[in-house]
C-alpha cells in the first residue's frame, strides 16, 4: 500500500473508510513538508481547508491577551488539524506550529466538500471526530476553570494510562514539561512543584519523561475533588 494511504487508512478522520474511498480522498491532498517552528497557519487566518499530520509533531494553540500561550493539542502521525473551520465557514480559532520537521496533507476545502456531497459516507468519519473534539475541549474548559494544577495534573496522567493501555504502572511523556505545562494551563515552574509535591507524597515517581503512578486511587481522589487536599 502507498504509504500515505496506509497512514490515512489509521487515522481516526477516516476511519472505516474502504479503499476507493480513500484513494479519491488522497487524489485531493497535497503533501507539504515543514521545518521545525514553522508556522502551518495563524489564529484568525481564513480556513480554506484542513490538514492531516502524515509524520512529525505538531502543536496547536491559543495565545491571550497578554500573550500567555495555552496549548489545545500535541498532534503526532495521522491526526488531523484545522478541521472545524470546513464545516462551519470560520477562520482558524487558533494556530498549528510544527514542532519537528514534519510532512502534513493539505485538503482544500472546496475540493473536500464536493468529495463528500458526491460520498456522503465520506463525512461520517469527520463526525464522529468532530464530537469527540467538542468532548475534549468541554472537559479542557472545566479543567481549567474547576480544578487547580493538581487535579489537571491527575485527570491527564491518569487518562494518558488509559491511553496507553499500559499494563503496568508506568507511563511516557511524548511531550517536554514545558509543553505539558501549556497543555494544562499553567507555568513550568508551578507544574514542576506539582509533580514534586505527587512525588513526594507518594502519589508518582518521575524519571525524566516517564512516571510511574504508584497511587491511582490517590491521584483519581485529586481529579475528582478538584483541588489538592480538597
Amino acid at each position: 500500500m502507498d504509504p500515505v494511504l496506509d497512514i490515512m487508512a489509521r487515522a481516526p478522520l477516516f476511519n472505516g473508510l474502504s479503499g476507493d474511498q480513500l484513494a479519491k480522498l488522497r487524489a485531493i491532498g497535497t503533501i507539504q513538508e515543514v521545518q521545525k517552528d514553522q508556522t502551518i497557519f495563524s489564529e484568525g487566518e481564513r480556513a480554506d481547508g484542513f490538514y492531516v499530520l502524515l509524520s512529525g509533531k505538531v502543536k496547536v494553540y491559543k495565545t491571550s491577551m497578554d500573550g500567555k500561550e495555552h496549548i489545545l493539542h500535541i498532534l503526532g502521525a495521522g491526526e488531523p488539524f484545522g478541521e472545524v473551520p470546513v464545516f462551519i465557514g470560520a477562520n482558524f480559532p487558533a494556530t498549528a506550529l510544527s514542532l519537528l520537521p514534519s510532512r502534513i496533507m493539505f485538503f482544500p476545502k472546496r475540493r473536500f466538500i464536493d468529495l463528500i456531497a458526491a460520498n456522503p459516507l465520506i463525512a461520517l468519519g469527520m463526525i464522529g471526530l468532530l464530537c469527540l473534539r467538542l468532548k475534549e475541549f468541554t472537559h479542557q474548559i472545566e479543567n481549567l476553570a474547576l480544578k487547580d494544577v493538581s487535579a489537571r495534573l491527575s485527570s491527564y496522567l491518569l487518562h494518558l494510562l488509559q491511553e496507553q493501555q499500559m499494563q503496568g504502572p508506568s507511563i511516557r511523556l511524548k511531550i517536554s514539561k514545558g509543553q505539558l505545562a501549556g497543555v494544562l494551563g499553567t507555568a513550568p515552574e508551578t507544574l514542576s512543584r506539582v509533580l514534586a509535591r505527587l512525588s513526594t507524597a507518594g502519589y508518582i515517581r518521575v524519571q525524566g519523561p516517564e512516571i510511574t503512578i504508584l497511587n491511582r486511587e490517590g491521584l483519581k481522589e485529586v481529579m475528582e475533588s478538584g483541588k489538592w487536599g480538597g
